[in-house]
């Protein structure tokens, strides 16, 4: 008996080691001119093995099973693939360019046949090329812009599937990947399936569809038409103009996200395939030339490749417009209008005053116009809003910045001057300064060295004014090198930037939540960065032009009770001024906190935030819940300043928002790579999906 166990683990050791050993990456190909040209790859590397399925589809199966590791994918199946029921992650992307961000970016475009004479507005009952059921240019894209413009009419999924609607619209489509036998594959030429099997599938094949003239418009990316036939084609524009096929950047239908590479998330993984990919990148990779097939397991027009970072899902490398286009193909609702918004708090004192505003709107049926979902930091909470699990938070400038950068926008903002509540004009703004105490000597040209309070990493006047200028100064990327010891809630609690923090100040669970993005953390916001400064842990605090005064005097909660403003003062480059005179020694004006949004769910989220501040404002009947005001803690949900919100025009994306003045600081600081929160390093590596 001892030697059949001994002989059946010697064999299952053999297995694993056999396993863990071969080196080979199984890439997965759709057709067999795919496989033809992977097979010859192979031949220039050996680590290669080609496993060939029937479709997109089938590989994203075989991937997530562990009979293949990679794809190369474009946008809407790399949606597919990151759904939950596969959890494949992009890990490398394609790029058209050799530097440019944009040349990791495609515009998908309404390709016509010059002179044909119809606007984009004149679609209905035209025939139609795609490049693909369910593909980025040639579906998701085309297809969502004429359900937003109201072109084809769809009630959603329970009245009758889109893509009946679709087959409605146009008089005839050939659609590669539709129900075989109906409309949409009407002007097919070959099987009509999603594969090189189809004459007119892909990019190529779509637009072979049109200059056969099967088809009245081609929908594809902006490199499909060959330079020697621009001259006779042209472009429908969404404002129903014409332009010349070179003129996409003006005459486009969105922006997408070039094709990426999928695999399992396995950062050891990812790390090989790219390692594969990278010498063959000038041996054949990127050509089709004599498989009688273009665009073979990389595009044709693909200069070079680029790994993602590890974080990045599905969800982060398209972006919220994109996954807005995505939902509205499947008529999921941003929000329900029927139950309210999803409001996302941080940390504990902030889910319960969001429970306790939640409770104060229940109706007689037990339904809240507020819900609250609860996370451990503002970048989960941008996630969980991009992930359509949450509806809206208001955060800092350099929150915004990084919500924009993730495709998010600023919905409303906080105005801190009641006068100005009622009356259109200037946004609020605060000034950003650095306070120390009164006859302690240090000045703002003798930081180095010195012990520094922060309001949190990433955050406007705590963070990322000060660091802009000091960087900008000194050239110094790693500040836990210029400051002696820190607290700046939010970094990795293991540097001397948490240092001085404190946590919860209570016997049990300080030290998990000590240097906590949230309000568990005593030194967390601006009145934790001055109470790390009145404490005498540190020499400086970066808050806000407000926060002295709020902190002092009598004012404020129990630990500020001795404290008097003249007792500290402010400093800025080449002097110092009473903690009264900020608007002489300040270290910059910067914008109000915002509320942000993904782009669809705008308009609800304004026009709850409306009725909520009605009701619950600081001019509102006296009522048990304030939107503005906090118990147990400071700056609860909204600065407790806020007199009001104020909605951001539509038309203003997150850097029109900030300013120019303020974003130019920010792309400054964001040359120190440990300035970048790691969410934004994912969202900003395209800038496709960003409403500047």
């Amino acid at each position: 008996m001892k030697i059949i166990l001994i002989s059946t683990f010697l064999g299952c050791l053999a297995l694993a080691q056999a396993a863990w050993s071969d080196p080979k990456i199984k890439w997965c190909l759709k057709s067999d001119q795919e496989f033809r040209k992977c097979t010859d790859l192979a031949k220039r590397a050996p680590e290669l093995a080609c496993v060939k399925r029937d479709g997109s589809e089938e590989c994203i199966r075989a991937i997530k099973d562990g009979a293949a590791d990679a794809i190369t994918l474009d946008g809407g199946d790399v949606y597919k693939a990151g759904l939950k029921m596969y959890d494949l992650h992009p890990i490398i992307a394609e790029k058209d360019g050799e530097v440019s961000d944009s040349d990791s970016c495609h515009y998908a475009v309404a390709v016509v046949k010059k002179g044909s004479g119809f606007k984009f507005s004149e679609l209905r009952n035209k025939r139609s090329c795609h490049t693909g059921l369910g593909k980025s240019a040639g579906w998701n894209i085309p297809i969502g812009t004429l359900l937003s413009t109201k072109q084809i009419e769809w009630a959603g999924a329970e009245d009758k599937p889109v893509e009946k609607a679709v087959a409605e619209f146009f008089s005839a489509s050939c659609v590669p990947g539709a129900t075989k036998g109906s409309k949409l594959c009407h002007l097919c030429k070959g099987d009509c399936s999603r594969s090189h099997k189809e004459p007119y599938y892909d990019y190529e094949g779509a637009f072979q569809c049109l200059k056969d003239g099967a088809g009245d418009v081609a929908f594809v990316r902006h490199l499909t038409v060959p330079a020697a036939l621009k001259g006779q084609y042209e472009l429908l524009c969404k404002d129903d103009t014409r332009k010349s096929i070179d003129e996409y950047k003006t005459c486009h239908l969105a922006k997408v996200p070039a094709h990426a590479v999928v695999s399992r998330k396995d950062p050891a993984l990812a790390d090989r395939i790219f390692r594969l990919l990278e010498p063959l990148q000038d041996r054949g990779l990127f050509s089709s030339g004599g498989y009688s097939a273009k665009n073979l397991m990389f595009t044709d027009s693909t200069k070079r490749l680029v790994k993602l970072p590890e974080t990045t899902d599905s969800f982060l490398y398209l972006g919220a417009e994109y996954m807005a286009t995505v939902r509205s193909l499947k008529k999921e609702r941003s929000t329900d209008s029927t139950t309210g918004i999803k409001w996302c708090t941080v940390g504990h004192a902030e889910q319960v005053k969001c429970d306790i505003w939640s409770i104060n709107n229940m109706d007689e049926r037990g339904i809240s116009r507020i819900e609250c979902h609860r996370e451990q930091s503002v970048e989960d909470c941008i996630r969980k809003i991009m992930y359509h699990e949450a509806d809206a938070m208001a955060v800092d400038g350099g929150q915004v910045y990084t919500a924009g950068k993730c495709g998010l926008v600023p919905a409303m903002v906080e105005q801190y001057d009641e006068s100005k509540c009622f009356a259109e004009g200037e946004a609020s703004s605060y000034y950003a300064v650095a306070v120390v105490r009164k006859g302690s000597g240090v000045t703002w040209e003798t930081l180095k060295g010195k012990k520094s309070c922060h309001t949190g990493m990433g955050r406007t006047a705590g963070w990322n004014i000060p660091m802009g200028l000091l960087h900008h100064s000194s050239g110094e990327c790693d500040f836990s090198k210029y400051f002696s010891q820190s607290c700046a809630p939010g970094a990795d609690p293991k540097s001397s930037l948490c240092a001085l923090c404190k946590g919860n100040g209570k016997f049990f669970g300080s030290e998990e939540v000590k240097c906590r993005a949230s309000a568990e953390e005593l030194y967390y916001g601006f009145a934790g960065a001055f109470r790390c400064l009145a404490e005498g842990a540190g020499d400086v605090a970066f808050v806000k032009h407000t926060t002295v005064e709020e902190n002092t005097d009598g004012k404020g909660p129990d630990w500020v009770s001795r404290l008097k403003s003249r007792d500290f003062e402010l400093i800025c480059p080449g002097g110092s001024a009473p903690v009264s005179d900020f608007v002489r020694c300040n270290l910059g004006m910067v914008p109000a906190h915002a509320v942000v949004t993904r782009p669809e769910s705008r308009g609800e989220v304004v026009a709850v935030l409306k009725r909520q501040q009605a009701k619950f404002g600081s001019d509102a009947p006296d009522d048990p819940f304030k939107m503005f005001q906090s118990e147990g803690g400071k700056n609860l949900l909204f600065q407790d300043s806020t007199k009001c919100l104020q909605e951001v025009p539509a038309t203003k994306g997150y850097k029109e928002f900030l300013g120019a003045a303020y974003v130019a600081v920010m792309d400054s600081l964001r040359q120190c790579s440990s300035s970048v929160p790691e969410l934004e390093k994912a969202c900003a590596f395209h800038p496709c999906q960003q409403k500047a």
